[in-house]
């Protein structure tokens, strides 16, 4: 249950209103209850949305960038962020097969070793936040400094996303399933 009311457009302020015309260009209609939240912090909102959007603007790869975001998502098993991700990750590129088996990356062959270095980094970032050498090399055989740094940010900022939720309460909303409930 969320620990702050979800503020709806028709319940804020007139000062606000560019802030949702905001969010509902750029994002999902039905604003999102991660977004619906953090409306109480307007000016914060603005800078997450205008950072959000810059790690989709990258020069990474939207498809590498999607299994990064998902891995945290299984690592925290945050169920909001992977429900979120899932579309997203189709959109890139993913399979059906492919995002059933994140959670489970080491085991599967639907990912190339590029793909599960990349998951790697963003599972042991998680978990750890220091990776070994060895992780940080093993993605960056695969992609430019640029890339190494903008899937940093990524992980870096979904890891932030997942804690920001998990401290806020965010429900899933209905229409997503939740990926986590037969587990």
């Amino acid at each position: 249950m969320a620990r702050v009311p979800y503020l709806r457009r028709e319940d804020a302020d007139e000062s606000l209103k560019p802030l949702y015309d905001r969010l509902e260009t750029e994002r999902k209609v039905p604003t999102a209850n991660i977004f619906l939240a953090l409306t109480h912090a307007p000016t914060q909102l603005d800078a997450f949305l205008t950072y959000a959007n810059s790690l989709r603007a990258a020069d990474l790869s939207p498809k590498l960038r999607e299994l990064a975001i998902l891995t945290v998502g299984h690592a925290t098993r945050s169920a909001y962020e992977v429900a979120h991700h899932q579309s997203h990750g189709l959109k890139a590129g993913l399979t059906e097969e492919q995002l059933a088996a994140v959670a489970d990356f080491e085991h599967s062959s639907l990912f190339d070793d590029m793909e599960k270095a990349v998951m790697r980094l963003a599972r042991e970032s998680t978990l750890r936040v220091d990776v070994p050498e060895e992780t940080w090399q093993a993605a960056a055989a695969h992609l430019t400094s640029r890339q190494m740094v903008e899937l940093s940010l990524s992980i870096a900022w979904y890891n932030s996303g997942v804690r920001i939720m998990g401290l806020l309460g965010i429900d899933l909303e209905d229409n997503y399933p939740d990926p986590f409930a037969n587990s």
